[in-house]
């Protein structure tokens, strides 16, 4: 069993920035792919982001070039970089190990026009 908790969401203006975390516990070693999902109110999880255990990284086109995912396997945490956010990126954010199937909880996050 691995488990995730996202953290790092919040309120924020368009434009500005936010740091996501994902911190994975439990047989670890498992862990492979993750990805970074969000769901907006009334629309269905969609994928934003991906990172392979090896490093290499997919986005889907309306976060290219905004948000960046990287990794840290010595902390188990997988990151996600929001930059120049729009209103259009609230959504609760959740993290999902691919091995393992296991998600967090989500985290919110708004951006204000």
């Amino acid at each position: 069993q691995v488990q995730l908790v996202e953290s790092g969401g919040g309120l924020v203006q368009a434009g500005g920035s936010l740091r996501l975390s994902c911190a994975a516990s439990g047989r670890i070693a498992s862990i492979g792919a993750v990805g970074w999902y969000r769901q907006a109110p009334g629309k269905q999880r969609e994928l934003v982001a991906t990172i392979f255990k090896l490093g290499n990284t997919n986005y889907a086109d309306s976060v290219k070039g905004r948000f960046t995912i990287s990794r840290d396997n010595a902390k188990n945490t997988v990151y996600l970089q929001m930059n120049s956010l729009k209103p259009e990126d609230t959504a609760v954010y959740y993290c999902n190990d691919f091995t393992t199937g296991s998600w967090g909880q989500g985290t919110q996050v708004t951006v204000s026009s």
